[in-house]
């Protein structure tokens, strides 16, 4: 990688408000409520323990996946209309429908494992497709059960229907796997059924990357994918958690052909080549040429990139705050704040030259301290005009050696 990559960052947060950006709470929930299919009862479900961990926005909808993190999860993917009034709290319905959803529905000892079991994250191709990445694992918080192997179904969204069904083979996995992010290039040898797709495994850290015209898969590991321990305690607003989890933001530059990645549990932001992810399996005793991008002032989940001028976002999670940075520019912006808005943003997406975010009191969630009284979940899009956002980058910014 060239040097351009290596500045490291830090913000200091001294201002509350945005400047020349248009936030807007698309919809918010104090919790998310399902009405279960005719036949079954709600006695089971917990909204105190559903939330939400991915979005993937399309013109007339937006999906959201709700990892089954503890019992009580309904739907782990879902649907509500794009077009709703601002801060609306939208019904959520399951995708495709509730035939996909046994593992909320009292059916947990279901071994078919056509469904879906627990859904982190998805992502829309250029065919408009959705690439649903299944954890197969329950509870994961609580006691890890895993009731089915890892896989990605992919939908048609014409039809809503299963087109290309991907297990993961046991020689990429490890006890311990837990997948919970992708990334689908189809800048490397295709589009569509031709995309490379590199997906995280958070808990045995690596990323496992899938050649989707050859149906091939392999393991890329590399320390930095690794949690720190360090950084295995959050604080936000005040309340503390302790979460070692490993590799799981990922953002993804087609110009400068690089993923940038990070674990949750580290101050850091790391790159890797994917020309290093797309060649093949690495050969025993390799070096990967991983590179340290840049430090932020606290750790994060969501990643987000402009592939317009490669610009980086992130959340830092202490700081309740949304920042950016140009890997080649060095430009770097705070762009907002705001410790009620932006606690924990899980997810960070670009989309239509808009920033949408996915924010939860996931510490609340963690430690049962939510409170059913309260906004807990929200989607916020922030759209960006010409009028500097932030220009005292001198008084409020500094590198942190």
């Amino acid at each position: 990688m060239r040097s351009w990559f290596l500045p490291l960052l830090l913000f200091t947060f001294c201002i509350w408000s945005i400047s020349g950006l248009q936030l807007e709470v698309i919809n918010q929930w104090n919790f998310l409520q399902f009405t279960p299919p005719y036949g079954f009862s709600a006695s089971n479900f917990k909204p105190e323990n559903t939330l939400f961990t991915g979005l993937e926005v399309t013109p007339d909808r937006i999906f959201i996946a709700q990892p089954r993190l503890r019992t009580g999860i309904p739907a782990t993917l879902a649907t509500i209309p794009r077009n709703t009034p601002p801060g609306s709290s939208p019904e959520p319905q399951p995708y495709p429908d509730w035939s996909y959803h046994g593992a909320g529905l009292g059916l947990e000892n279901d071994t078919t494992c056509a469904g879906l079991v627990s859904v982190y994250r998805m992502r829309v191709d250029s065919c408009n497709r959705l690439w649903v990445l299944d954890a197969g694992v329950i509870t994961s918080i609580d006691d890890f059960q895993r009731i089915c192997n890892p896989k990605i179904m992919v939908f048609d969204l014409k039809t809503d229907q299963v087109v290309r069904r991907i297990d993961f083979p046991r020689r990429v996995l490890r006890p311990s796997s837990l997948l919970a992010n992708l990334i689908v290039d189809e800048t490397v040898q295709g589009t569509c059924d031709a995309a490379f797709v590199y997906v995280a495994d958070t808990v045995a850290a690596g990323l496992l990357v899938f050649d989707g015209l050859r149906g091939t898969m392999w393991r890329v590991t590399h320390p930095s994918m690794f949690p720190d321990p360090n950084f295995a305690t959050y604080t936000i607003t005040q309340e503390s958690f302790t979460l070692p989890d490993g590799i799981v933001g990922l953002a993804h530059s087609p110009k400068l052909a690089t993923v940038f990645y990070q674990p949750l549990a580290t101050d850091r932001i790391f790159s890797i080549p994917t020309a290093t992810l797309t060649k093949g399996p690495p050969a025993e005793f390799e070096e990967i040429p991983v590179t340290l991008a840049g430090r932020k002032s606290s750790q994060g989940l969501g990643l987000a990139l402009n592939p317009n001028d490669n610009t980086l976002y992130f959340s830092p999670l202490t700081e309740t705050s949304v920042a950016s940075w140009n890997p080649i520019t060095n430009r770097q912006e705070l762009l907002a704040f705001n410790p009620d808005l932006f606690q924990f943003a899980s997810e960070l997406r670009w989309i239509d030259n808009e920033l949408w975010l996915l924010t939860t009191r996931f510490q609340k969630f963690f430690k049962r301290t939510v409170s059913p009284n309260e906004v807990n979940l929200r989607i916020i899009r922030i759209r960006f005009d010409n009028t500097p956002v932030y220009n005292s980058i001198n008084n409020n910014l500094y590198y942190k050696k």
